[in-house]
């Protein structure tokens, strides 16, 4: 059903259809002019031997060769009315069970009928008809390779454009569709729609990156630029009198400094420079020793240890960070679970909003107000380390309420004489981490 669906099969199907409508309509108009034709060139035949008929029968002698009856019992009954009204007339008929061409007219209140061999003539018709029909379907062939052969070099066509587009919006700003005014000549009224579309998202993608890179760069510019000044106000604070003054100032200005700290981290991870330092790590006491360093109240569960491939001060980044969100945006209780090399956060709070779930975490922006307010990096900090480790992060909402975030580690290959993974505690086994 989904190759029959697909736009090259849609374009040969209707192509297809159009040449056999053309052809049927050509094929009738043929079949009636040389039927015509030929079915005339017989009724004259048979006008001309009913004359013969009647100028033998007016004068008393013999009819020849000619085949004439009076008054024939196979004579047609539409044609015995005619010649009853006074007129003469033809029509194709049987006699003797063969086809004939009949022509009669009025001889002394009874028809004269002169009858000529038909079946000849139906065999031709026939023959006609069938070439007719060959023809067509040889035509109706022709134009269906044609027509999937163009709609193939339409739909390939589209189909790179669109996974270019994917691409673009998966994040691969240096995609490019490629299909250039330089495959041929192209005249000032020539149009091809495929390939401007083409050039159109290429060309989108060309302002998108640019306008992209001139934000990263204007980021890491005022990153960089507040951190020195920061860094003098932190130490200046430092030297004013102790009271509320001064806490005041030292939160605002540490609040303010691990804002820059972020940006240059985003910079960093939009950049591609991060590397990460891999290394074999046991899951579960990394997930431990991270929700230790928050010194949040996190449930920790551990159904199943693995020994996962990471760089453990990122992913200690991460937790905390997915942490520190469940906590500031979410309710208590804040659960983690360990299973194998998934690592499951939950809290109990309204949950993602749906522009989150559906695009993912944006810089500075925190979706719905019911999940607090901050600045949003945190996630996308989150994301951009997930990304340096090669981790899947998904997000989500419980059936019951509150936001899951799901992380999927690589698993670290079996080394000989050492387990992939071991069972340390029963999966109904909870323990509360408390800082």
């Amino acid at each position: 059903m989904r190759a029959l669906s697909s736009l090259r099969w849609k374009i040969a199907l209707t192509t297809t259809m159009v040449c056999c409508m053309v052809a049927a309509a050509l094929g009738v108009l043929v079949h009636n002019v040389v039927a015509r034709q030929i079915v005339g060139e017989v009724r004259k035949d048979a006008d001309r031997d009913l004359d013969h008929a009647i100028g033998h029968y007016q004068y008393g002698t013999a009819h020849g060769d000619v085949n004439v009856a009076l008054d024939p019992p196979s004579l047609p009954r539409p044609l015995r009315d005619v010649v009853a009204r006074g007129r003469t007339g033809s029509m194709v008929g049987a006699r003797a069970g063969r086809p004939v061409m009949w022509a009669a007219a009025p001889a002394d209140d009874k028809a004269l009928a002169v009858w000529v061999p038909y079946e000849e003539t139906r065999e031709r018709l026939r023959d006609v008809d069938t070439a007719i029909l060959a023809s067509s379907a040889l035509a109706a062939g022709v134009v269906a390779l044609a027509g999937l052969f163009l709609a193939d070099r339409i739909s390939r066509r589209l189909a790179t454009t669109a996974a270019v587009a994917r691409r673009i919006s998966a994040g691969d700003l240096d995609a490019r569709v490629g299909l250039q005014d330089g495959d041929g000549p192209r005249s000032p009224r020539s149009q091809d729609e495929v390939r401007d579309v083409a050039q159109a998202l290429d060309s989108m993608a060309g302002s998108l990156q640019e306008r992209l890179e001139a934000e990263k760069r204007f980021t890491a510019d005022v990153a960089h630029e507040l951190r020195t000044p920061l860094t003098g106000s932190l130490a200046a604070a430092a030297l004013l009198p102790d009271g509320r003054p001064k806490e005041m100032i030292v939160d605002r200005l540490k609040a303010l400094h691990l804002l820059t700290e972020d940006l240059l981290e985003i910079s960093r991870l939009d950049s591609g420079v991060e590397r990460a330092d891999l290394g074999r790590v046991e899951l579960g006491r990394a997930v431990e020793r991270a929700v230790a360093g928050t010194r949040l109240t996190v449930s920790v569960r551990i159904v199943r240890d693995t020994v996962v491939l990471t760089d453990r001060r990122r992913l200690d980044r991460i937790l905390t960070n997915l942490l520190v969100n469940a906590h500031k945006h979410g309710q208590p209780p804040v659960e983690v679970t360990v299973d194998g090399p998934v690592v499951v956060i939950r809290d109990h709070g309204a949950g993602y909003p749906l522009e989150l779930i559906g695009q993912g975490p944006q810089r500075f922006r925190t979706g719905d107000p019911g999940r607090g307010r901050g600045h949003g990096l945190g996630l996308t900090i989150a994301v951009g380390q997930a990304t340096v480790l090669d981790v899947a992060v998904d997000f989500s909402n419980a059936p019951d309420g509150g936001a899951l975030t799901t992380l999927i580690l690589p698993v670290a290959p079996s080394l000989p004489g050492l387990p992939r993974s071991v069972l340390l505690v029963s999966a109904m086994y909870t323990r509360p981490v408390r800082g």
